[in-house]
């Protein structure tokens, strides 16, 4: 425990005055970062734990890494922006869901879990974004924890980012507030929503809720973000044919066009009582998604194993356009982002 307060501590003094949050009386704030909408009084945290009112102020993080990456685009997974591009990714500490299955959980739920061990480094937005210079990186992700809760950090070094043409994006579970999404706009073009289910009652187990994330879908199509969907399929905890109909269904409501990649999940965390899913399950999803008139449906995490269901085709005349095997691209046959059978246009960020 003693482990714990230490790095909060730390923590405490990596922050900054935020931006996304209102003062209410007596020294309470309103916090709208995320879909949770903390109040918190004087010298309490939000469910986040790292947003916290000191005296009547919301103090958020800054200044601090817990892990930079350069990794492919297509491991997001974003599958129609910038294919073949590395990614420079970066992240912090800490999320608004509590996930039994999170495959980042060393750093997503270091103050809450006693096992999780993250740890950060002071850094400077200088220092990120001349990374993505030196690799060459058109696109800087903010990932590994939940970005909502740290957007006044991901945007201060996107707004530097954008002065060299570097695009930023989020990676998240998409628990977001019109404020924030608003706050993030001028700065993230790509976004990846982990759409975790279509039932409330596992979303709350989960520590969220699935209306929320739905608005927040809407919204991210109607601000003009480009928008990815990812579903990690567990075995009998959101795989059931009536989910993924729901899923699929409501992503084609919002956008025929939204790209959904169902990925298989393997045993982490405290849930080690699933089994890993399989191939055929994967393939099921895609067949789903497809009949529910979705575009563009991917089968991930099992590379090999998948058939053709890593490829993107045209939705016109069905050519392969991008070749994939994993996260390599095989081959491209777009051309200034058409199909260069048919010339339908292929949506996505393509320069």
């Amino acid at each position: 425990m003693a482990e714990i307060l230490t790095l909060k501590n730390i923590l405490q003094e990596h922050t900054v005055e935020g931006e996304l949050y209102e003062k209410l009386d007596n020294d309470w704030v309103l916090c709208y970062a995320c879909g949770h909408r903390c109040r918190v009084k004087p010298g309490r945290d939000g469910i986040c734990r790292v947003r916290f009112n000191r005296d009547g102020k919301l103090l958020v993080p800054h200044g601090y890494t817990a892990g930079i990456q350069l990794d492919p685009i297509e491991k997001k997974p974003f599958f129609h922006a910038f294919p073949g591009a590395n990614a420079l990714s970066f992240g912090m500490l800490g999320c608004d869901y509590h996930c039994g299955y999170c495959q980042n959980w060393i750093t997503s739920q270091t103050l809450r879990d006693p096992v999780a061990t993250g740890h950060l480094e002071k850094c400077e937005p200088e220092k990120i974004v001349e990374l993505a210079l030196v690799y060459k990186s058109p696109v800087l992700v903010s990932t590994y924890n939940e970005p909502l809760i740290t957007s006044e950090w991901a945007v201060e070094i996107f707004k530097l980012a954008k002065l060299y043409g570097i695009h930023g994006a989020y990676v998240s579970n998409g628990n977001a507030t019109p404020e924030v999404l608003e706050f993030i706009r001028p700065y993230v073009d790509l976004y990846k929503v982990d759409l975790k289910g279509f039932d409330d009652k596992k979303y709350r187990q989960l520590g969220g809720r699935l209306d929320v994330v739905l608005n927040a879908i809407h919204l991210l199509k109607e601000k003009g973000f480009w928008v990815e969907i990812v579903t990690l399929l567990v075995p009998g905890f959101n795989d059931s044919d009536s989910e993924l109909k729901g899923i699929a269904s409501f992503i084609a409501s919002v956008s025929p066009e939204i790209p959904w990649h169902v990925t298989a999940f393997h045993q982490d965390y405290k849930m080690l009582d699933k089994n890993n899913t399989s191939a055929n399950s994967l393939m099921r999803a895609t067949t789903i998604g497809k009949e529910a008139g979705l575009y563009f449906v991917y089968a991930g995490n099992l590379p090999g194993m998948v058939a053709n269901l890593e490829n993107t085709y045209c939705p016109h005349c069905d050519s392969l356009v991008i070749e994939r095997d994993g996260f390599r691209i095989l081959k491209s046959r777009l051309l200034n982002g058409a199909c260069s059978d048919c010339g339908t246009k292929i949506p996505g960020v393509w320069k």
